[in-house]
């Protein structure tokens, strides 16, 4: 849980000129509904450039999955991750089942690939495959990111 910065003028374009708070709040919704992210137990807010992802998710994964496909939306610079994660009834403290947050997530960079990410955060450049699923239905094509772009780096098991 916590604050996420990113870069702000990356990522699809869902907003428009001079919504209201309600109206951005909105368009994140169907963006993550667009994807299947949004569980029934999770609340979107936008406040200006911040996005608050509150409630609870059922996995992790799916939680990584919501603040980096909020992450990638232009326009969206921060957001403030307030999810709990329940497994099987039983609320998981992320502290205890997390990476470090900077281990968590990756900004691509010019020049970047899967497998170069994979290299540079697993040492071995042939674990793109799981940083590809990791980042699905976001990423339709391992060819496509971009620089700027926040990726899912999921642990390896």
């Amino acid at each position: 849980m916590g604050l996420f910065s990113f870069v702000k003028s990356i990522g699809e374009k869902v907003f428009g000129h001079k919504e209201t708070p309600e109206e951005k709040t909105q368009k994140v919704v169907d963006h993550l509904n667009k994807f299947g992210l949004l569980q029934p137990t999770v609340t979107v807010t936008v406040d200006d450039h911040k996005v608050t992802l509150s409630g609870t998710v059922d996995s992790l994964d799916a939680r990584k999955r919501l603040i980096a496909t909020t992450a990638n939306i232009d326009g969206v610079e921060s957001v403030d991750d307030q999810l709990i994660v329940v497994i099987k009834e039983q609320v998981v403290p992320v502290e205890q089942v997390e990476a470090a947050p900077e281990k968590q997530f990756y900004q691509v960079k010019a020049g970047d690939s899967l497998s170069k990410i994979s290299k540079e955060v697993y040492g071995n450049a042939n674990h793109y495959a799981a940083i590809f699923e990791a980042n699905k239905p976001m990423l339709t094509d391992m060819d496509k990111i971009y620089p700027g772009q926040t990726l899912v780096i999921p642990e390896l098991a």
